[in-house]
Formats: structure tokens, C-alpha cells, sequence
């Protein structure tokens, strides 16, 4: 048996931090539970958010065995009440939620990844990275799987829009590989806005000439569904280049290049045989529906900001595209707006 579908979703609301792009130096008003600047954890709506997801996700099918997400408190925060559901008696779970639950009487863990960790753009210094294993114990008990050996780490002087883009794809190959090798039929991916649109574009081979098309979107709790395309299992061997085989070791550093080992995946191709979306962001299960999506605007750099000694960072970079659940449509602001949460 091989990955059927993969479940993916935004981390739920939160609050914003500063960062002075002359040096690098973080902060935020509201101190962040890991003592992190750029680790802040989600608002009481955030939370809200992250119950109604949970009670969404229990209920899918196929059901999900397996969750990957960013190490950062609000990732681990919006998979934590699924995770929590999933691995409690079906006998105390809501009636509505008991039809996807056959794998709930064995214990869940998370497979904590960096690869799918916040982007960062290009900068003359080191950005944040999480917290330790040992710290995020402390906070989330018996949530994380302390054997799970990460696939990609990020470099920490951050990334252009085209290394984001292949990020993703080194990451995503390997975990479908982990997945195709195990028998896991749906996984769950949890990550953040930007991240998550090059997600939904490496799966399915689909990269616009102008990364600024909102193409796939990135609501806060969102969740999108990707299935493999027939066959696709069957032409997923070969699906790499020759690559650099030191700079893919699992766990390592990106080379000083900055380029991760190339994973064929444009024009069409989509990563491991390809994949269909056939929910974008979808918000139906959320009471005050979609909120606080993103998209790209340009390639954004620490290096080019314009001159002002203090940004914020989560509103500072790329543009916000604001919900509306009765038209189903979308509309984005100005930079002013924009939200990298």
C-alpha cells in the first residue's frame, strides 16, 4: 500500500513579533511560551480554531495515520487537539466524529520537521530557528515522537522564493518515501501561509511565471487535500536528478550554495508522480469561516526592506488575502496588510 491522500493545514491565529532587519534582533510584546521572539503561541481564537479543525480532521477518510509538522509552538498547538482525539477511546468523542476513528485506540505522535518550518527571506543574518525536543516536551507531553529523524534543515540566513520552492520539494519527496515504505494510506501536513502555497505547487507540478497568482491558498486552519494522481506511485521512481548526495543526508544543513539537491517537479510533473488538489483551503468547518490568508508579494529579502529600523514581521512582507465566505472569493491589500503567519 502506498500514500493515497494527504491532508494539509495552516496553523490557527496568532499574535505577531518585530524584527529590526538592520541586525537581526527579534521581539514581540507578548512573551512566546519557549522564551522565542518569532515562537509566539495562537490567540484564544487560534485555540478555537484548532478544536473546530480537530474535530473535522477525526472524522476524514481515509483516516489519518501519520502527522508531520513545523516545530513551532503554534503548529504543535493546531494539531495537538486531533492528536489528543485520536488517541483517546472513540467512546468519548463526539457522535459526528466517531465514523473516521478506527485508528484511534493507538497512540498518535508527531513527526516534528524543519523542512516544513516557517520561510524566512534572504538576510545578512541568522533567523530564528524552534525550540528544542526537550523544551517543546515540556509543553506538549507525549505529543512528539522523539525517535523521528528530520529530513531537511533549512539554512538560517533564509531562503529566496526558488529555494522555498525546492525546500519543499526535497522535504515532501522524502516524506511520501517514508509513507509509501510504512503502508500509510492519509497523512497530515501542518505548516505555515508561504510554505504551504509551495506545497500545493510542487505536489502538483504547477509553478505560475508569476509567483504572486494566488493559486493555493493558506488560511489559518485551512485544510486542503491532495490525492495522488492514478499511477502516479508507479513513475515515481526516478523523480530525482543527479544530486550532490552529501547535501541530501537526512538532518543535514543545506550546502553553502544555498541550493538544496533538485527534485524534478515543474511543469506538471508534481513531486513522487504528481497529485490532484481537491480541496484548497477549505474553511467549512470553521465558525467564523476564512481569515488571515497570504500570498506572496515578490521575492521577498530582509536585504531590500525599505528603511525603517523596526518591521513587523507579520505584517510587513507579502499581502493578506481577507476571506469571504459568502461569495467563496477572495480579495487581497497592500503590503500594509500582509501577514506571514
Amino acid at each position: 500500500m502506498t500514500l493515497e491522500v494527504i491532508f494539509v493545514t495552516r496553523h490557527g491565529f496568532r499574535s505577531n513579533w518585530l524584527v529590526d532587519h538592520t541586525n537581526g534582533s527579534y521581539s514581540s510584546t507578548l512573551r512566546s511560551p519557549t522564551g522565542i521572539a518569532a515562537d509566539p503561541a495562537l490567540t484564544a481564537h487560534g485555540v478555537d480554531q484548532a478544536k473546530e479543525l480537530g474535530q473535522r480532521l477525526v472524522a476524514v477518510d481515509p483516516p489519518i495515520e501519520r502527522v508531520y509538522s513545523s516545530l513551532y509552538y503554534r503548529c504543535l498547538q493546531t494539531v495537538e487537539p486531533f492528536v489528543r482525539a485520536v488517541s483517546t477511546s472513540p467512546s468519548s468523542l463526539p457522535e459526528e466524529a466517531k465514523e473516521g476513528t478506527r485508528h484511534c485506540q493507538r497512540q498518535l505522535r508527531v513527526r516534528g520537521e524543519t523542512g516544513l518550518g516557517e520561510w524566512y527571506g534572504s538576510a545578512p543574518f541568522e533567523h530564528p530557528v524552534p525550540a528544542s525536543l526537550a523544551t517543546l516536551e515540556s509543553h506538549f507531553p507525549c505529543l512528539l515522537d522523539r525517535d523521528y529523524q528530520l529530513a531537511v534543515v533549512p539554512t538560517r540566513m533564509g531562503e529566496s522564493v526558488d529555494e522555498l520552492h525546492d525546500r519543499l520539494a526535497v522535504t515532501l519527496e522524502r516524506l511520501i518515501a517514508e509513507c509509501d515504505r510504512d503502508g500509510v494510506r492519509a497523512v497530515l501536513l501542518c505548516s505555515h501561509a508561504a510554505p504551504i502555497i509551495a506545497l500545493g505547487r510542487v505536489l502538483t507540478g504547477n509553478m505560475p511565471e508569476n509567483i504572486e497568482v494566488e493559486d493555493f491558498r493558506a488560511f489559518t486552519c485551512g485544510l486542503s487535500v491532495f490525492r495522488r494522481r492514478k499511477g502516479a506511485s508507479s513513475r515515481a521512481n526516478g523523480s530525482r536528478t543527479a544530486t550532490n548526495t552529501a547535501s541530501m543526508t537526512a538532518g543535514a544543513s543545506r550546502t553553502q550554495t544555498g541550493l538544496h539537491a533538485p527534485v524534478v517537479w515543474r511543469g506538471g510533473r508534481g513531486v513522487k508522480g504528481g497529485w490532484d488538489c481537491e480541496l484548497n483551503s477549505d474553511c467549512s468547518h470553521l465558525s467564523q469561516g476564512e481569515e488571515r490568508g497570504w500570498r506572496f508579494a515578490g521575492d521577498e529579502s530582509f536585504k531590500d526592506v525599505p528603511n525603517k529600523s523596526i518591521l513587523d514581521a507579520g505584517i510587513s512582507l507579502g499581502v493578506v488575502v481577507e476571506g469571504n465566505n459568502e461569495s467563496g472569493k477572495s480579495h487581497g491589500k497592500s503590503s500594509t496588510g500582509g501577514s506571514r503567519l
